[in-house]
């Protein structure tokens, strides 16, 4: 008994001690790298990154810019309709399985599948369905009825919403499994008493169920909207940002400045500029989550 304490104390040590590489590793690359980015946004940089200062004109630049200006609409576009529609729809589908249907294993993979798949693929297999030859639009045409028009990733004024579909079809899977472990994380007898009290069940879920799955709603909200600030790839698989700017993106601007017009400055601007979209929605999660917590405690 004796010799199991020292042992456990030595196992203890050995592992923040092994973890000293990783802490090491990410300190030098994400914060060291977040430092270098946001220093360098306040420079003239071009081809190769250098310390010739200009202060805010990289910023001035950038918000004077009709590509900049409209990737941050469709952001703000495809990120609202994506948060609304994969939460109901994601949710919807959680308390549809939680019922314990038949079929509930298969189910569930299939309708998860879809996150499975890389951007690229979603992005390009979405490119085939909506293509107006040969796609949704071909075949309901083929039915009789001629004069059917759906080419969405075809017409500038709502192109961004042919990229959307894609992205419902791939995200409410992985909100489906989230909900749905909050869900099954709930006290029967929480059931049991709102159905003796004679609550309809869509009261039950509005007024006690979804109160009670609030960190599974703002872990989830986190999750969905980084990933919205850095979509990329499912824009460059489907509509490489056209027709024409309608479909660009903050991460494409990025890109597009750093490696194709040779102007890093711009490009370290635009990335600080992502970098406090998701610094404005992680630090209040993490002051919520974690903050709350230690002063309940």
């Amino acid at each position: 008994m004796s010799s199991t304490r020292p042992n456990q104390l030595f196992r203890n040590k050995s592992s923040k001690i092994a973890a000293i590489p990783m802490i090491v590793t990410a300190l030098f690359v994400f914060v060291g790298g977040t430092i270098w980015t946001v220093v360098y946004s306040f420079t003239k940089s071009g081809l190769l990154p250098r310390l010739q200062w200009v202060g805010l004109d990289q910023y001035e630049r950038l918000w004077a810019t009709r590509k900049w200006l409209v990737a941050i609409e469709n952001l703000a576009i495809y990120g609202l309709c994506m948060l609304v529609l994969v939460f109901v729809i994601g949710f919807i589908l959680a308390a549809l399985i939680d019922q314990k249907i038949r079929f509930e294993d298969t189910i569930r993979t299939v309708i998860l599948y879809p996150y499975a798949l890389s951007f690229v693929v979603t992005g390009l297999v979405w490119q085939w369905i909506l293509n107006p030859e040969f796609g949704v639009q071909n075949v309901v045409r083929g039915w009789g009825w001629k004069s059917f028009t759906f080419d969405p990733l075809y017409n500038a004024d709502i192109a961004i919403y042919g990229v959307l579909i894609a992205g419902i079809w791939q995200g409410s899977g992985l909100v489906m499994v989230l909900m749905l472990a909050g869900l099954r994380g709930i006290d029967q007898d929480v059931w049991k008493a709102s159905r003796v009290d004679g609550i309809p069940t869509w009261k039950a879920y509005i007024f006690i169920i979804i109160p009670m799955m609030r960190p599974v709603f703002v872990t989830t909200l986190v999750i969905v909207v980084t990933g919205i600030v850095k979509i990329y790839d499912l824009i460059v698989a489907q509509t490489g940002g056209g027709p024409g700017i309608s479909t660009e993106v903050p991460a494409k601007y990025v890109y597009d400045m750093m490696f194709q017009a040779n102007n890093l400055g711009q490009g370290f601007a635009a990335s600080t500029m992502m970098l406090v979209t998701v610094a404005l929605i992680v630090i209040p999660w993490t002051i919520l989550e974690f903050g709350g917590s230690k002063h309940r405690d």
